[in-house]
């Protein structure tokens, strides 16, 4: 069974392209990331959740209400919001670890 990913954002550190490139099948929402968008990605069934933008860490208690076995991820350089901390699985910032390597620790 694959492994499938949401990247949530702009992509502009590559994740989503290391994400393909370790096997992972990748879905990619960006702009104002709404519940029926994150539906239609398929969220219900993915396994990995990775959001690029912090400014739609709103999408992170949501994302987990729909899919509880969902590991979430925040691969990007601002800070996390202290009230999405409890439901993360795991924050790197780009700067200081690369797509490639976080992918590859995602998916082993």
């Amino acid at each position: 069974m694959s492994t499938t990913a949401i990247v949530a954002g702009p992509d502009d550190d590559g994740i989503g392209a290391a994400l393909e490139a370790a096997g992972v099948e990748v879905s990619r929402v960006d702009g104002v990331i709404t519940r029926p968008q994150l539906e239609e990605a398929g969220i219900v069934a993915a396994d990995l959740y990775v959001l690029t933008d912090v400014g739609q860490a709103t999408t992170i208690p949501i994302v987990c209400d729909l899919n509880d076995e969902l590991r979430t991820v925040v691969y990007a350089r601002d800070t996390v919001p202290e009230f999405v901390k409890g439901q993360l699985d795991l924050a790197v910032d780009p700067q200081l670890m690369d797509a490639s390597v976080v992918a590859d620790e995602l998916v082993d």
